[in-house]
């Protein structure tokens, strides 16, 4: 069925002047059918916001589709379109011309959200205008302005910022809780109004509200960037004496503070210092910073940094081994990779693809091919099959070590499972298996290709 939305896809051309009348019937045939498929209709979703994005005359194109109109179609064509935020608009209007089609809050606040996040800031406030007088009990969602208060921090424009937040109960008829606050906390330090933001919280805090651990976060993570370290650590301690502990620890926050500014040697010596002291930290902080180290190249220091944690009692989550199971295959300690990988699975996580496979590329790497395989076998049984990218790698891994007729096994084997090799390694195996002597099997692989690729 999805080549069929593709071959009208490719036949209705964005042009006006190249259109076929009978491939507009066809979609229209296609799009209001009852027995579509899933993949019909989201086919026909991206032939409708490609017409949005690239027609000119799309009004005039939309009317020749004969479209039947649903929430659900107009949302997911505005979601589709989201960085394009004056066509959005113009296709919103002409949806409410057909009378079958009454719009709700929620394709509204995509609209909005759209029309934000473009930049097109007037076009946006008639849409809110339409809310406001509208007779059918729509109103925007929180969330809806809060990403409104944001994209204005972002783009500087802190007053604007401040006035939606102050016409939140009269235009947009909503309060102003804790993920307001957070939004605008967000919009005055983007334009590093760091002290304004904390009198926000102190006015926060007198409104009866009470911060939650994305208020610590935004204004933390500001002043970290800001290189103001000694102003975040008081006010967290502030913070502490009046009773508004944050969630989590204070120097956890800190710590994400400092990986979100860049700071990864300052994270670092922090942590160090929490683990000689014998504390250790939140788990999710943990792992944001062994990810930042990973990245950075220093992967021995994610080593020695994870023993000593692990000593002090952190309990590594499937996230920890996700982190470090790649690190231990990388310095090559594979005993250490394979203990991990236990580990996993003895607390009840599957061993799935991306997982396994760096101990299945560093035994490959070391030229322990009969282990690799054994291993590989093993993760079958026990855990998830292996995916397209790990019999991929396998292959090209067989074919570096010079075991062609292994690499044809593992080929065959991902057609059996419906795995479409890529031509890429066909090419490898084939031109191996020629190159060591093996024309029949080679053969067999070629006439494989051929009826997978249906040539």
């Amino acid at each position: 069925m999805l080549s069929k939305a593709n071959t009208i896809l490719r036949h209705t051309l964005h042009h006006t002047n190249h259109r076929n009348p009978q491939t507009i019937l066809s979609l229209h045939r296609f799009l209001t059918t009852t027995t579509t498929k899933n993949d019909d209709y989201f086919a026909a979703i991206n032939h409708i916001s490609t017409i949005v994005r690239r027609d000119i005359y799309l009004e005039r194109t939309l009317n020749k589709l004969n479209l039947t109109l649903t929430n659900d179609l107009i949302f997911r064509v505005l979601r589709s379109c989201n960085k394009h935020g004056i066509q959005c608009f113009r296709f919103f209007n002409w949806a409410k011309t057909h009378p079958n089609y009454s719009p709700t809050s929620i394709e509204y606040d995509e609209l909005i959200k759209t029309l934000a996040g473009s930049h097109h800031w007037e076009t946006m406030w008639k849409v809110v205008e339409q809310i406001r007088t509208s007779n059918d009990n729509l109103r925007v969602s929180v969330d809806t302005v809060g990403f409104i208060i944001r994209e204005f921090g972002n783009k500087g424009c802190v007053d604007e910022a401040v006035r939606v937040f102050n016409l939140c109960p009269k235009l947009f008829n909503c309060d102003q809780n804790v993920a307001i606050y957070n939004a605008l906390l967000y919009a005055l330090c983007q334009c590093r109004n760091f002290y304004g933001g904390y009198a926000l919280v102190r006015r926060m805090i007198r409104k009866g509200k009470t911060p939650d651990k994305e208020t610590y976060s935004i204004l933390v993570s500001a002043w970290c960037k800001a290189g103001k370290m000694r102003e975040a650590q008081e006010f967290l301690e502030e913070m502490s004496r009046k009773g508004f502990n944050p969630p989590v620890r204070g120097r956890d926050l800190l710590i994400d503070g400092l990986l979100n500014a860049g700071y990864i040697e300052n994270a670092k010596n922090l942590v160090t210092k929490m683990a000689k002291e014998g504390f250790v930290p939140d788990i999710r902080t943990f792992n944001s910073l062994l990810e930042a180290v990973f990245k950075s190249g220093e992967v021995e220091f994610c080593v020695g940094l994870f023993g000593d944690v692990c000593r002090l009692g952190l309990c590594p989550d499937i996230e920890s081994y996700k982190i470090m199971i790649p690190v231990l295959a990388r310095l090559n300690k594979l005993e250490d990779g394979f203990r991990l990988l236990h580990c996993a699975i003895e607390e009840g996580h599957k061993p799935f693809p991306s997982l396994y496979a760096p101990i299945l590329k560093a035994l490959c790497r070391n030229g322990q091919f009969n282990d690799a395989f054994s291993f590989f076998s093993d993760m079958k049984v026990k855990g998830h099959p292996p995916n397209r990218p790990v019999y991929t790698m396998l292959i090209r891994m067989c074919v570096r070590g010079g075991r062609f007729v292994e690499a044809a096994n593992y080929l065959v084997e991902m057609t059996e499972f419906n795995l479409p090799p890529m031509s890429k390694s066909f090419d490898m195996v084939t031109d191996g298996l020629k190159n060591c002597g093996k024309h029949d099997l080679a053969k067999r692989i070629e006439r494989l290709e051929v009826s997978q690729r249906g040539f």
